[in-house]
């Protein structure tokens, strides 16, 4: 029985339409990907033509079920230009997003003017639950909040909906 206040794990998997992200920053320091971060800035990349064991992680996993379960996942990014060296990192990883079905469009910050933008990261889910992440200045994860308030869930669909309307799929985003 889920909690009243559902945990992201219950949200995903719960959820049975949609799941959208959207990610405003330039950089994050989250503990799981510092190892990834410095193989990344050492030269290591993946090789989208290798084993697909060689690259695929539980987040892949759990996004290609939920997309199995017939739930559209998009996540959209908002970046500055020229881009940061974790937007680098990102953008060089994001093939294996979409190879688990996540769709994936990337927005530069100067065409993201007029979208009235919540001012943290989101997931929404079945446009109703609201996953808040909140960062400090240094890009550390520092907690979340969930919320299923009506205005809150609006706020989010509409800038997600803007952005997406606005951005450039994965495919066609050319970084620099």
């Amino acid at each position: 029985m889920p909690s009243s206040v559902p945990t992201f794990d219950e949200l995903i998997a719960d959820c049975t339409r949609s799941a959208v992200h959207l990610e405003m920053r330039d950089s994050y320091a989250v503990d799981y990907e510092e190892g990834p971060f410095a193989d990344w800035k050492n030269g290591f990349r993946h090789d989208p033509g290798a084993d697909r064991a060689s690259w695929w992680r539980p987040w892949l996993d759990l996004i290609q079920e939920t997309v199995g379960r017939g739930v559209t996942v998009r996540r959209a990014r908002i970046v500055s230009e020229p881009v940061s060296e974790y937007t680098r990192f990102l953008y060089d990883g994001t093939f294996t997003n979409v190879a688990a079905g996540e769709q994936v469009r990337w927005l530069p910050r100067r065409r993201a003017c007029g979208i009235a933008l919540p001012g943290n990261d989101f997931w929404l889910f079945d446009g109703r639950w609201v996953h808040w992440n909140h960062f400090a200045g240094d890009g550390s994860w520092t907690g979340e909040e969930v919320t299923d308030a009506p205005d809150s869930a609006k706020l989010c669909a509409d800038a997600f909906e803007a952005v997406w309307a606005r951005a450039t799929p994965h495919d066609q985003y050319e970084i620099y």
